[in-house]
């Protein structure tokens, strides 16, 4: 049998629904014999325990790991790594929790976020004094003192909401421009480093699955 070159892809951390897992659900795999890469996709990988807990799990997997998953079947097969070298499979179980559960958190942190981004605001205001700069710019323009509710607020508070809307690059659930927003763009690298500290510290402890 003449050799075959399978192309072998999976992300850093992979989300799965499933506790018995298969090469096909972790991995996105290229290969010009159609037979083998159906018996590839079906490869069993790993089975989460645990039938009736509700919450999240967490696997470390070595690249190498599943190159020798498929030599098992195909020993003479040259498999390409496009991916990872290490990576992670997360569980989540399909929960489907009540409807009013969700919208009284979604309220809850609607409160929260509203409340905390209003005292930010004002902390920041006070701390820099922007109401006295605007009282001293206001009586050097205007010749008289201000009322504490001019031309020079209402146009700030415009521009602070407008600033925000720019900033985050979104009005509702429509964004502005096709580029990632800061809080993505944040998000990304918190990602990023925990899934890496996941890694290291699980091939640390020798938790990883690996080969030998």
């Amino acid at each position: 049998m003449s050799s075959q070159t399978i192309y072998i892809k999976i992300d850093k951390n992979v989300l799965v629904h499933n506790r018995n897992i298969t090469l096909g659900d972790i991995a996105k795999i290229e290969c010009t014999d159609v037979g083998m890469l159906r018996k590839i996709r079906q490869k069993k990988v790993y089975s989460f325990q645990g039938m009736h807990a509700k919450k999240n799990q967490f696997q470390v997997f070595s690249i190498l790991k599943i190159i020798q998953l498929i030599h098992e079947d195909y020993p003479n097969a040259d498999v390409q790594n496009e991916g990872e070298a290490d990576f992670i499979v997360e569980y989540v179980p399909r929960l489907n929790p009540p409807m009013g559960v969700a919208y009284l958190k979604t309220i809850l942190l609607c409160i929260v976020i509203f409340f905390g981004s209003a005292f930010t605001i004002m902390a920041f205001n006070n701390d820099v004094g922007v109401s006295e700069v605007f009282s001293k710019f206001y009586m050097q323009v205007m010749g008289k003192e201000s009322s504490g509710f001019t031309e020079l607020e209402v146009f700030y508070s415009i521009g602070i909401a407008f600033g925000i809307l720019v900033f985050f690059n979104h009005v509702g659930r429509k964004k502005i421009t096709p580029d990632p927003t800061p809080l993505q763009v944040e998000m990304r690298k918190y990602e990023n480093d925990i899934d890496t500290t996941f890694i290291e510290n699980s091939s640390r402890g020798g938790s990883n699955i690996d080969v030998g």
